[in-house]
């Protein structure tokens, strides 16, 4: 490619391949932002002596990969389309040596916060909890911190272990996790379950408008399910289905009567 095409495609944001001449010249930058940085996860506007950074790993991370892919299919003894954009096995070599983990299985955005966490906690800070307690380039390391803890099942073991054992992060308990919001559907069942205990104590559901009815919800045998007691206001939710019996789905219509109800 002419030198008149290579300005004009530059001067669009053009950030070249890891493998191609332009592209190797990002390479010192890099190990430069690395080492202002303490890690090579970078973001993907991260930038260092005029050279595209968070770009250029990008693009470094997608020609490794596509390597690991070949050498993964010529094992097999499947064929391999091409290797053109695959990175060779010395240039991840190289950026091995500045950072093990340079392109980690799982997002690197996810990996960038988990070196903050690092080096907060190597600076002698306690670990943030809180969303906005601690904020560094950009990446608010307590809403991280929180959505790790909560999220610990969706974490893969090798994210678990490095988490809680370089990081000390331990998984949220059961008192900790925000309960699922109570779909309609539930919330109607739940109605119908009440009713049909008053009903079966008392032999009628001619209960007063501010009676409350207590059932247990939960601990069906599901594994991590937790038995719990939720109090319903069934006076009024009796009441309010026998003024609104017309605006009644016929499949509602049909259940309210075996749980007791009488209309008139």
């Amino acid at each position: 490619m002419d030198e008149e095409r290579v300005a004009q495609l530059e001067k669009l944001g053009m950030v070249w391949a890891p493998s191609t001449p332009r592209g190797r010249r990002a390479w010192p930058p890099t190990r430069g932002w690395a080492a202002e940085h303490g890690h090579v996860p970078a973001p993907l506007d991260a930038a260092f002596q005029g050279a595209a950074v968070g770009i250029w790993l990008k693009n470094a991370r997608a020609a490794a990969r596509k390597a690991v892919e070949n050498e993964q299919r010529r094992a097999k003894g499947l064929p391999v389309e091409s290797s053109a954009g695959a990175m060779t096995r010395e240039r991840r070599e190289q950026l091995e040596e500045i950072d093990p983990s340079w392109c980690p299985a799982w997002p690197v955005t996810w990996w960038r916060c988990f070196h903050l966490v690092r080096q907060h906690l190597e600076a002698g800070q306690a670990l943030p909890t809180k969303a906005g307690e601690v904020v560094r380039q950009g990446e608010n390391l307590g809403r991280w911190v929180t959505s790790v803890r909560l999220g610990w099942d969706q974490l893969t073991g090798m994210q678990q272990w490095t988490c809680e054992q370089i990081l000390g992060i331990e998984p949220a308990t059961e008192e900790e996790k925000p309960r699922q919001r109570t779909s309609q559907a539930d919330k109607w069942a739940m109605r119908l379950v009440a009713a049909e205990q008053s009903f079966e104590r008392e032999g009628h559901l001619t209960v007063p408008r501010k009676h409350v009815e207590t059932i247990t919800v939960g601990g069906d045998g599901g594994e991590g399910q937790v038995r719990r007691d939720v109090s319903l206001r069934l006076g009024t939710w009796v009441d309010n289905q026998r003024r609104r019996a017309a605006a009644l789905t016929p499949e509602r219509v049909d259940q309210l009567p075996k749980v007791g109800m009488r209309w008139a």
